[in-house]
């Protein structure tokens, strides 16, 4: 089977979703960002400057079908007491179930328009932090959380980076979260430390976060001796935050090349004795490696296929551009060095593209476990094929290629930030080799 199939229903999805995006979200960017350049300093960061636009595209998404298509399995029942709708009849279920493969040819569709994907509630980090919740949440958690964030009332941010350490090794992480035993025996944590590149977090639509922590013991009420054993993975735990908390200070906006990407963006958030009971606690103290884990696979099949339609998008405009301009007597596309662009970006596109689906095809069959080397291996490769398609584009539209009148400047910017989240290419190739060193010795010993 082709990695690229769908089945008639699937095919038909794509269709309309290619559609919708086409003749609605990406004209609709222009007065997105006509809407958020009329605020300044901190209103950039209030509810006024959040676009109407976006609410419009989620109402039509939701009409079309297209809403949280990223679900891998149903939505729990204990969620459902209004049927597949929340109380105000927003859709909680996608209008299908689709492979991991499926799926990621769709977000490719929906990496095109900057907007399509959170008007079709499939938008980072909130899908990471739902999957999150759906598969490790207690249900209160996710009654309070994954519901809301299911009906798209809400955003949500993870909180993980950190400025002062290098937070590519966790082990590094100096946020703590300390343990308390109270007389009565009651549990509460006590949260401390400083994040940054928490996509989201000033949103004034995100209303919780996903943090990171390390756990501390040196509290005198933790005297067991096995409580305070450190695990190779530095007993790293995830906590859910309410961003209300009044421990919680967002300490400002971070620029990306110049950007920041209000009002959703990025922020440095300070956590100064924030208070917080058991249910607060994902799956367990110690559980953190494991469950940001469980997060990435999947998520690493969305970052990837999107960027690839985004990549796509601006390969097009430059092809378009090849007819449209001429130097010495000849239009763009007539001189070879030209051609020579358009051959390359068109073999890293499908190289891009392939590899992605590929990775998802073994996930799908053999589990994000079983296809760890992939999705290694996608993550070091495809934003680096798909930024060199953006530079090219780049190169071709000149001085139009690096203003705001296109979208190649922000996309570049994107996919070269993409070697640097979730982890820096280095750590990647790192886990790469030595898989594929393991694989090799055994090789070698079954000749033996």
């Amino acid at each position: 089977m082709s990695l690229l199939a769908l089945s008639p229903k699937a095919s038909a999805l794509k269709e309309k979703l290619e559609k919708f995006v086409n003749e609605e979200c990406i004209p609709a960017e222009k007065e997105y960002d006509r809407h958020v350049a009329q605020f300044s300093g901190a209103d950039r960061w209030s509810s006024a400057a959040v676009p109407p636009v976006i609410e419009r595209l989620k109402s039509k998404a939701q009409a079309l079908g297209f809403w949280n298509l990223f679900l891998p399995h149903p939505v729990p029942g204990h969620l459902m007491a209004h049927g597949s709708s929340g109380e105000d009849g927003v859709s909680m279920t996608p209008s299908m179930y689709l492979s991991n493969r499926e799926y990621g040819i769709l977000c490719e569709v929906m990496g095109r328009s900057t907007l399509a994907p959170e008007a079709c509630n499939c938008s980072a980090p909130d899908t990471g932090n739902m999957e999150v919740l759906l598969k490790h949440g207690t249900k209160n958690q996710q009654s309070k959380y994954l519901k809301h964030l299911l009906e798209g009332k809400i955003r949500s941010a993870f909180l993980m980076t950190e400025p002062d350490v290098a937070s590519s090794d966790a082990r590094n992480l100096e946020t703590k979260l300390t343990k308390i035993v109270g007389e009565d025996g009651r549990v509460k944590y006590v949260l401390n430390g400083k994040k940054w590149w928490s996509t989201g977090a000033m949103d004034p639509r995100c209303k919780v976060a996903l943090v990171v922590a390390k756990m501390d013991y040196s509290h005198p009420s933790c005297s067991s001796v096995e409580e305070k054993k450190q695990s190779k993975r530095g007993n790293q735990t995830i906590v859910i935050v309410p961003m209300s908390n009044p421990g919680i200070k967002c300490v400002r906006p971070l620029t990306v090349f110049g950007y920041d990407d209000a009002p959703h963006g990025h922020a440095e958030v300070l956590m100064e004795n924030v208070e917080l009971d058991e249910s607060a606690v994902v799956l367990g103290e110690g559980r953190g490696f494991e469950i940001s884990q469980s997060r990435l696979g999947p998520g690493r099949i969305h970052h990837c296929m999107r960027a690839v339609g985004l990549a796509a998008r601006c390969y097009e405009l430059m092809l378009e551009r090849t007819f449209q301009r001429q130097t010495f007597g000849k239009y763009l596309h007539e001189h070879g060095s030209c051609r020579e662009l358009i051959a390359d970006s068109a073999s890293d596109l499908q190289s891009a593209r392939l590899l992605t689906l590929a990775c998802a095809e073994d996930i799908d069959s053999l589990g994000a476990r079983g296809a760890r080397d992939k999705i290694a291996m996608i993550k070091v490769t495809v934003p680096e094929l798909t930024s060199r398609v953006v530079d090219r584009a780049v190169q071709i539209f000149g001085g139009a290629g690096v203003c705001g009148d296109f979208p190649l400047a922000r996309a570049l910017v994107g996919l070269r930030t993409l070697r640097i989240a979730d982890g820096p290419d280095a750590v990647h190739k790192q886990s790469l080799a030595l898989m594929e060193l393991k694989k090799a010795k055994k090789r070698m010993q079954s000749r033996m």
